[in-house]
């Protein structure tokens, strides 16, 4: 759309000034570059969900190895704890051995 806007103005002394001001608006203007825009940002938008998903797939795996070292931590301790058993009742029987050996048994 144009527009075309002139101002007369008379001063004191009688002159006239006239200015003529022609403006130029186009309403579909810059189409290519909206278009350039929204593709760029269609994008970022895409390469940014796929980060995101990057990320929380690492944390879930973290997550996991975590548990899982939990988890044979606590076979680990399980184990120890059979062992020790196992060393005390060996020792009792080494002991009552020993006892009745001394006492002629």
């Amino acid at each position: 759309m144009t527009e075309e806007r002139v101002t007369r103005t008379v001063d004191d002394h009688g002159n006239t000034h006239t200015t003529h001001t022609v403006s130029h608006s186009d309403a579909n203007g810059g189409g290519g570059a909206k278009w350039a825009f929204l593709i760029i940002l269609v994008i970022a938008l895409a390469v940014g969900a796929y980060f995101v998903t990057q990320t929380s797939n690492a944390e879930i795996a973290r997550d996991n190895a975590i548990g899982d070292a939990a988890t044979q931590v606590g076979e680990a301790a399980g184990q120890v704890g059979d062992a020790a058993q196992d060393a005390a009742n060996n020792v009792g029987e080494a002991t009552a051995e020993t006892a009745d050996q001394v006492s002629g048994e």
